[in-house]
């Protein structure tokens, strides 16, 4: 009998224990997720998202496929990272603001993405984006000028992507929109500023971005470059009747000569000054 109200007493008190657990439970707010402000303040610039047609687009101009690895530079919500990784491509987004950083994870789980899109919570101008070979972002013109030394120091043929503003006197090498916004390429130019010994003379360079000109000093004669122009580590140019191409590979150019109708190999070797960056 004694056991038998001990039993029933510890019962009731375990269902009101219950009962007061779950109207606690309900009384208590639901935790808020969050949800980003157009022109929220950010580190270095407010919060302006890119429509997706735009990153589609700007994908599109960088040629991303999956072998690439795209890195974007102020990642916000996700979108570009999530496009990206959609695409095949392993994609990391750089973002300080922690809250962002966790919604974009949330974004590329519900998308299926998640094992491709990475997001860390960084400052982008302490970041390694070395191993890129395509960058994008949404970044105000000083940032964009601020970084560029950096991106010129990248490998040549990362493509550079942004959405509205430019790299002021490097000129993009190609310019596109969609909804009335506007999105630049840059590709990468390899370095070749600075003297070239070929077997038939001396190759003079004077490089500025993905543009040269320069001379080719041979038996005596100084030719002058025309046309000269880098995309990545292609390089091209004209001089004296001549039309060269080639492929720039550190200290080292190989590549074919076409003059009057007949293609032949030629080569060059860095002599004298060495590489620097083609102006930051």
């Amino acid at each position: 009998m004694i056991a038998s109200k001990f039993l029933r007493r510890s019962f009731l008190a375990l269902a009101l224990a219950l009962v007061s657990a779950g109207v606690f439970a309900q009384a208590q707010p639901a935790q808020k997720t969050f949800e980003p402000q157009v022109g929220q303040d950010g580190k270095d610039v407010i919060w302006v998202p890119t429509p997706l047609s735009l990153v589609e687009k700007m994908l599109d101009m960088a040629k991303v496929t999956p072998n690439d690895y795209v890195i974007d530079l102020g990642s916000g919500d996700g979108v570009t990272v999530i496009a990206a990784a959609k695409r095949g491509a392993r994609a990391l987004g750089i973002e300080y603001n922690p809250d962002m950083v966790e919604l974009s994870k949330h974004n590329a789980e519900k998308a299926g993405v998640s094992a491709r899109a990475k997001f860390v919570k960084a400052d982008l101008f302490e970041s390694d984006f070395s191993q890129a070979t395509v960058i994008t972002m949404y970044l105000l013109p000083n940032l964009n000028i601020k970084l560029r030394p950096k991106i010129l120091d990248l490998k040549p043929g990362t493509r550079i992507v942004s959405h509205a503003f430019t790299m002021e006197e490097w000129t993009s090498d190609q310019t596109d929109s969609a909804e009335n916004r506007t999105a630049y390429l840059w590709i990468v130019p390899a370095k070749v500023d600075g003297k070239w010994q070929l077997a038939q003379g001396e190759l003079a360079l004077v490089q500025s971005f993905q543009m040269f000109s320069g001379t080719l000093k041979s038996s005596g004669k100084a030719l002058h470059i025309d046309n000269g122009r880098l995309r990545g580590d292609q390089l091209s140019f004209s001089t004296g009747g001549s039309e060269y191409t080639g492929r720039v590979d550190g200290n080292s150019i190989t590549g074919t000569v076409k003059t009057s109708g007949k293609v032949s190999a030629w080569s060059a070797a860095r002599g004298g000054k060495q590489a620097t960056s083609p102006k930051s």
